[in-house]
């Protein structure tokens, strides 16, 4: 039994949205086929295809530090598999479910808004306004040269 970690970033997440195709963190030993059939078991969906891609960890320098002596060695990251799963039509992963109702509730939250500024912008045309700015500044220079 394996257990599939998501991979959870913004391009995932695009990917997701555009083309319905998810990415999965697996297991090195794991083939195409195997992760088609553990997908389907795991998750109860139905799987299009598998494309696979191996990335090798960086060597990233360690800085060790004990009192007034220091050393640098040398480590690496983790070797990473990664699986581009393509799911067929009417399947679908809840892994950015979080995400999709937050776009909801942001585009509600935006109608409702934009129902308000209508609502405001009614008003404001409904009061009585100087004709233009020209005539508006000639009172406020009588209103002025009347309190000299």
């Amino acid at each position: 039994m394996y257990v599939l970690k998501p991979r959870l970033s913004e391009k995932a997440y695009a990917t997701a949205q555009a083309n319905n195709t998810f990415v999965i963190d697996v297991p090195k030993e794991l083939n195409k086929h195997e992760i088609a059939a553990v997908v389907e078991k795991q998750f109860a969906v139905s799987v299009a295809s598998v494309r696979v891609s191996n990335h090798k960890g960086k060597a990233k320098r360690v800085m060790n530090t004990t009192g007034k002596r220091y050393s640098n060695r040398s480590g690496t990251q983790a070797d990473v598999k990664k699986a581009y799963i393509s799911l067929r039509v009417g399947s679908h992963l809840p892994f950015f479910a979080a995400e999709e109702t937050e776009a909801k509730e942001t585009t509600k939250t935006n109608e409702k808004k934009a129902e308000k500024t209508k609502t405001i912008s009614n008003v404001t045309s409904k009061t009585p306004k100087a004709e233009n700015k020209t005539s508006h500044r000639g009172l406020l220079r009588n209103r002025k040269a009347g309190d000299k």
